[in-house]
């Protein structure tokens, strides 16, 4: 078996609207496609991450929220790559988007921060 990439990740957001603007107009994916799926009554909105991933995001307004504190099983955190983390934070920050402290992994020594999405999933920045 090889398995050399991540294709997709998806995730179900509560306001298709505010998500939307949030992960392209505040966080830059492209929009590779957008369908209402008229039997469901929601939207899958597919984005371009990198060429390899990409990041679908699904619409469901009342689906149940979240556990984030404690800490659930299953996904925990979407992190994503960047050259300098100051000047995304600043970036971020600028946009109304508020980040943690910089912090230093103390296993790979790499720099790190997170901020959350307008679900509140946790999302990283990774230099």
């Amino acid at each position: 078996m090889q398995l050399s990439v991540i294709h997709h990740i998806a995730i179900i957001v509560s306001d298709y609207e505010k998500s939307k603007d949030f992960y392209v107009n505040k966080l830059g994916f492209a929009i590779l496609r957008e369908n209402y799926r008229k039997d469901r009554g929601d939207y899958k909105l597919d984005l371009r991450v990198n060429e390899d991933t990409e990041l679908e995001i699904f619409s469901a307004p009342h689906a149940p929220a979240r556990v984030n504190r404690p800490e659930a099983c299953g996904l925990r955190h979407l992190a994503f790559g960047t050259e300098d983390i100051e000047k995304t934070v600043l970036e971020l920050e600028c946009l109304g988007i508020p980040c943690e402290p910089i912090r230093i992994d103390p296993f790979t020594g790499g720099r790190f921060t997170f901020f959350q999405d307008p679900d509140g999933l946790p999302l990283e920045l990774h230099e």
